[in-house]
């Protein structure tokens, strides 16, 4: 890659270092008199935690993508700058979960670089195995935490088991819908006048919606439940290029979860509030109406770092993270963390695009795919537009199963980015359709 596009990477990942610094002094300055040495420490952890990244992924897989990485980087850097303002004595928490994530994302380029990441497809129905047990395992062993039963707790530690689970089953997609493509894009009959394929290839479709049924309804969680069945019809409409399977998906969701609204109270009680969270102001609509009071409170430029008041939101730092952004950085920050989602999302799309194996390609557009709607659903719902989810936003939210995850994700878009790469610096470099 010519060495332009790596010195603006490099003059990038030194300007959020600057941010990241600047932001720490901030969020000391009305409280510490003289040098903020709490500050400068975090600040220098995080230099130290992302340059290790920059290094492992400039060393391992040279020719990934260069713009991936540094968006990353300004997410994790304006995400524990506010998990400082917000819960001091986590952050260096949160420090060491990043660290883990992106030891992680070291391993993901080593294993998974140079093509490697094709031997996943020889085991898609492991992967699927355990993805759906790992997706279910809270119905039995978890946790509920507002609302929603998400979380396994082993001792004295908690952690998200949908955050893992989501990866193995977009493998599984991948490598499924790669073999079953041609199948699923063949039609065989009419149904008033629409073509439509065999009637026993709509099995996956099925089993998905039943999946995605049993989360709404066991676990108490649309945004899960809408995450994955999201991601599988993305993935179909990529593979098959047929509108029909959205369309028919689409129904078939909105259909289950109008059913799971009239049959079970818990669903009544999220969709309710989530029309009118004032007739419970106090009770189960205050998370949501004091997100909605600080996001208006921000303004076009914010109240300032530290000088607003975000902590009447109750779990700021890891569901309403967006919401206290909105208040202290105001439309303005919160419209530059839209766009650095975009950004990542583009360019994983990119990748899909470009690469030159189909089980590649499928496996970006998903990966990408779950990235952007998780981003999207935890931000609508923050600001009232979907009912209120459980999830995170993605490498700015305190908790360690988001952390790693993502990091593992951005290791399986950067090791696809880097074969498209090679396969050009080749002689005869053609992209072919394998």
């Amino acid at each position: 890659m010519p060495n332009k596009k790596r010195g603006k990477e490099a003059l990038l990942f030194l300007l959020i270092f600057l941010l990241a610094t600047v932001g720490a002094i901030l969020v000391d300055f009305p409280n510490v008199a003289g040098v903020p040495i709490g500050a400068l420490l975090i600040a220098g952890i995080l230099f130290l935690l992302l340059l290790a990244a920059y290094l492992s992924y400039r060393f391992f897989l040279p020719e990934a993508d260069y713009f991936l990485l540094p968006c990353v980087f300004f997410l994790v850097s304006l995400g524990t700058i506010m998990i400082y303002r917000l819960k001091p004595g986590l952050v260096w928490l949160q420090l060491l979960w990043i660290g883990i994530g992106i030891l992680a994302l070291t391993f993901t380029l080593i294993l998974f670089g140079k093509k490697n990441y094709r031997f996943l497809e020889n085991y898609k129905y492991i992967c699927a195995l355990i993805g759906i047990i790992l997706l279910l395992s809270p119905v039995f062993f978890g946790k509920e935490i507002g609302g929603a039963r998400l979380w396994l707790r082993i001792g004295p530690l908690s952690f998200q088991p949908a955050e893992i689970a989501k990866l193995l089953i977009i493998i599984f997609l991948a490598a499924y819908l790669k073999d079953k493509s041609e199948l699923l894009s063949t039609t065989t009959r009419k149904l008033r006048g629409i073509d439509i394929p065999d009637p026993k290839h709509f099995g996956p479709l099925l089993v998905m919606w039943g999946i995605s049924l049993a989360i709404l309804v066991l676990e108490k969680d649309l945004g899960t439940s809408l995450l994955f069945f999201g991601v599988f019809l993305a993935m179909l409409y990529v593979a098959t290029g047929r509108g029909a399977y959205v369309f028919a998906g689409t129904t078939l969701f909105i259909a289950g979860a109008t059913a799971c609204y009239k049959v079970f109270p818990h669903v009544q009680t999220r969709i309710n509030i989530w029309l009118n969270p004032w007739s419970d102001i106090a009770g189960k609509g205050y998370q949501i109406v004091q997100s909605l009071f600080a996001i208006a409170s921000g303004g076009l430029s914010g109240s300032g770092l530290s000088l607003g008041y975000p902590f009447h939101i109750p779990a700021v730092h890891t569901d309403f993270i967006f919401s206290a952004i909105c208040e202290e950085l105001g439309f303005l920050g919160g419209v530059a963390i839209i766009l650095t989602y975009l950004l990542i999302v583009y360019r994983g799309l990119k990748i899909g695009i470009e690469t030159d194996d189909k089980f590649g390609k499928l496996l970006a557009v998903g990966l990408t795919s779950i990235f952007a709607i998780q981003s999207w659903v935890i931000m609508a719902g923050v600001t009232k537009l979907i009912p209120l989810t459980g999830i995170t936003l993605p490498f700015m939210s305190y908790g360690g199963s988001s952390i790693l995850s993502n990091f593992i994700l951005l290791g399986f878009l950067l090791s696809i980015s880097g074969n498209i790469s090679s396969s050009r610096n080749k002689p005869g470099g053609a992209i072919s359709n394998e």
